[in-house]
């Protein structure tokens, strides 16, 4: 496993030990449950950290005086939330750093750093920039996590990933929805004190925790729209980014189904195994990963059991996702979100949700053509799945955006309303025939 890393540059401030007794460190909120538990184990080890939850049209307008509108639209969105939370007069400039995460993939989510870096220094030079990465990107300085701080990440991950799907099947039938939302801010509250002890590896019971806070919902089960969100992972998870997608949806009494998190940890892990694999490369690295794959898939197909047990839908199992993929397009192409994308589709749909947002940056290159561009596959597969690709940029307005959405929603219910009106002339005829 490799270390996280805090980088820096000559020409830029360093982020030392003795700061993290005194200085705030900013990240983005790309998750909202995950990036708190995230942080929660960080700050257990000495750090302060903030997660920024600020949204609305001035942070992109920030964003675009420091980036060109070409660059990639969560770089943008990040680097203008940053700006505008330390123009914001409630931290102390000169007291705070910004973190931000970096994949090592191929796109330019990998150069967000050099970007804000250079975005700071117009405003606010004495601000240093922490990189997190597991990729050997950033290798000056270290934030100082132990192997057991990656693990609970894990965990947390994991743990995250099922408050946000049970909520995500709760709410919208919930009878009490101030209820459901006492139930996911407990169930968050919960997660993080395990976290904090060495009870964070008993994932069976803390499972059964939470599946069974979720199951004391009154729930009143109705047919609804089933809306799966796939798409560039930033812009597929974050409010900010995706104009409230999720809170659109929920707004149109539909059920959001959104892919776990892990599942992403768990394809970049495979990217790995199959590089070497195909390039006959990494094969030393490969072998460390192919044990952690075969954990985490233990873990999660423990969970799914569970989920189905207690009558909720479950996780899909990350075998069947790779499956999935192969149907549509080669594992060996990775760059962006690579084959998960289309993976998540096919999944989605044979599991249920038959209606797919793709959110994508504008210009995300490797999004077009794994996501828009696997669509016709996909529909090739599956010809009913109604899949619709959403661009999100600066000059995207959020209403068109929402009419797009709210056509998909017409056609999704049109085709209920069919199967319902089919269903009962069966059962008219079968008494008549009676």
């Amino acid at each position: 496993m490799k270390k996280a890393t805090v980088s820096y540059k000559e020409s830029s401030p360093v982020f030392t030990d003795e700061m993290k007794k005194t200085y705030t460190i900013l990240a983005p909120n790309m998750l909202p449950y995950h990036f708190d538990i995230l942080a929660e184990i960080v700050e257990s080890r000495g750090y302060k950290v903030e997660i920024l939850k600020t949204e609305g049209r001035s942070i992109i307008d920030e964003g675009l005086k420091h980036v060109h509108n070409d660059t990639c639209y969560p770089a943008l969105c990040i680097i203008g939330q940053f700006i505008d939370a330390l123009k914001s007069g409630k931290y102390d400039v000169d007291k705070t750093a910004v973190l931000i995460t970096q994949s090592g993939g191929g796109c330019r989510a990998s150069n967000y750093v050099p970007l804000l870096r250079k975005a700071l220094k117009a405003e606010f030079p004495q601000v240093p920039v922490l990189s997190l990465n597991f990729s050997g990107l950033e290798k000056e300085n270290g934030l100082d996590l132990r192997l057991r701080d990656i693990l609970k990440m894990g965990y947390g991950i994991f743990y995250a990933d099922a408050i946000m799907s049970l909520y995500n099947q709760c709410k919208p039938y919930a009878k009490d929805k101030e209820q459901v939302n006492r139930v996911r801010d407990e169930s968050i509250a919960f997660v993080k004190s395990t976290l904090s002890s060495k009870a964070y590896k008993k994932h069976e019971r803390i499972v059964a925790e939470l599946l069974s806070r979720f199951k004391s919902v009154e729930l009143e089960r109705t047919e609804k729209v089933k809306v799966g969100i796939v798409g560039e992972i930033y812009v597929k998870y974050s409010p900010l980014a995706n104009n409230g997608l999720e809170k659109f949806l929920y707004a149109e009494d539909c059920e959001p189904v959104v892919p776990a998190l892990l599942d992403y940890v768990m394809y970049c892990i495979v990217n790995v195994i199959n590089d070497a694999k195909l390039y006959n490369r990494g094969k030393i690295m490969a072998v460390l990963y192919k044990f952690i794959y075969k954990l985490l898939l233990g873990v999660q197909r423990k969970a799914i059991t569970m989920f189905e047990e207690a009558g909720f839908e479950p996780p899909h199992d990350f075998e069947y996702l790779r499956a999935c993929a192969d149907k549509v397009i080669h594992q060996g192409v990775k760059m962006g979100e690579g084959w998960l994308i289309p993976a998540e589709m096919v999944a989605l749909y044979e599991s249920g949700t038959e209606n797919i947002v793709c959110a994508q940056p504008f210009g995300c290159l490797p999004n077009h053509i794994v996501g828009k561009g696997a669509a016709r596959a996909v529909k090739a597969l599956h010809e009913d799945v109604n899949i619709v690709p959403i661009d999100y940029d600066p000059s995207a307005t959020k209403v068109n955006q929402e009419n797009r959405l709210k056509l998909m929603l017409a056609t999704a219910r049109d085709k209920i309303a069919q199967r319902t009106a089919t269903a009962q002339s069966d059962v008219l005829d079968e008494v008549a025939t009676d």
